[in-house]
């Protein structure tokens, strides 16, 4: 069998992973306008906020433009697909085991020291398709890009980018939070593995399997 070819953005389909996520941004979204809860990561929320005069009907206005143009890119790149259950599921199903394994082995190393709190180890829920889109598919798909362009070899590029990328989304974590040495290491092991499964399967996966894990450690915690 050939070997998949390794891209920019690794190694899945960026245009079926964007298929398969927008329809979890877009009710994120939703739900940020509804609830007022716009995650940290959320830029693009944020500046939409804005740019709407803080306004929630100018706002779910302007996400209902956003999800027809988001129709119109499914039909004109032929990406329909991709929002089939029998694309979808195993995806989902995929990402589950990714997430659990993950939630399971992290929490085994790291967090049952004493003084971590489940609560403090993930955002909401829509964190998991904008911190993936900023710290794994900007983070390590651009800056292993960067790292080719720097000179680097292609796998020094990437374990650059993955670490990087990794303690950047752990740093993150506390500019809204109390700095917590068991906090940090459980969110770096963390990014760590979002950034593996973002590169080996696809963007689509490693939001699923953010947005799994974020429920997976919310639940162990309540």
């Amino acid at each position: 069998m050939r070997a998949r070819r390794v891209g920019w953005a690794g190694h899945g389909d960026l245009a079926a992973s964007i298929a398969l996520v927008f329809p979890l941004m877009l009710a994120y979204g939703v739900a940020a306008a509804i609830t007022m809860q716009i995650h940290v990561a959320d830029l693009p929320s944020r500046a939409l906020w804005w740019a709407c005069d803080r306004q929630r009907q100018r706002y779910l206005v302007a996400y209902a433009v956003i999800a027809l143009g988001f129709l119109a890119w499914l039909r004109r790149h032929r990406r329909a697909e991709a929002l089939r259950l029998a694309v979808v599921a195993p995806v989902v199903g995929e990402a589950a085991v990714y997430a659990f394994t993950l939630a399971t082995v992290v929490w085994a190393v790291v967090a049952r020291l004493p003084g971590l709190g489940a609560d403090a180890v993930v955002g909401a829920l829509g964190a998991g398709v904008h911190e993936e889109l900023l710290f794994r598919l900007v983070g390590v798909a651009g800056g292993a890009a960067l790292g080719r362009r720097l000179g680097l070899s292609p796998r020094a590029a990437l374990i650059a980018a993955v670490a990087v990328s990794s303690l950047g989304f752990a740093a993150a974590h506390h500019l809204d939070a109390p700095w917590e040495a068991r906090a940090f290491v459980f969110r770096t092991a963390a990014g760590v593995g979002f950034a593996l499964v973002f590169w080996h399967r696809s963007l689509a996966h490693a939001v699923y399997a953010h947005v799994l894990y974020d429920l997976w450690i919310a639940a162990a915690g309540a």
